[in-house]
């Protein structure tokens, strides 16, 4: 148990600082009230998780060590709900209610789509 629970922790950690690096890279270079960073790194991570799972699921390609340290450490790492509940409830206090609109619709439609994609690929190859 022990082990696992580094395994999980060390691919938190490089998710956690990829997603902090990637998104203050993205949000530096577009201007912008609409959270694109967080926006973009959750469809990154929903295609990466659907893409691990998909190639867990082929059998020999992917063993249960490096699946729960691609999906639960470093996807659950990269991306983030909490950031993206927060930016929400800035953009309704700031009145944006577009963009909150936008960012929530096209998160969750998006994010599920990327998922099912990244599955799907696996299935193809």
């Amino acid at each position: 148990m022990f082990r696992l629970i580094l395994i999980i922790g060390t691919g938190g950690f490089i998710g956690t600082v990829s997603r902090f690096l990637a998104s203050r890279y993205i949000q530096n270079h577009i201007l912008s009230a609409f959270p694109y960073g967080t926006f973009l790194v959750n469809i990154v991570g929903c295609f990466l998780i659907g893409l691990f799972f998909g190639l867990s699921e082929k059998g020999d390609i992917m063993n249960s060590d490096w699946r729960m340290f691609l999906t639960v450490g470093f996807c659950g790492g990269f991306t983030t709900f909490s950031t993206f509940a927060n930016e929400n409830i800035a953009l309704l206090r700031d009145g944006d209610f577009f963009y909150f609109a936008l960012y929530t619709s096209l998160s969750v439609f998006l994010g599920l789509m990327a998922t099912y994609i990244g599955n799907l690929i696996t299935k193809i190859l």
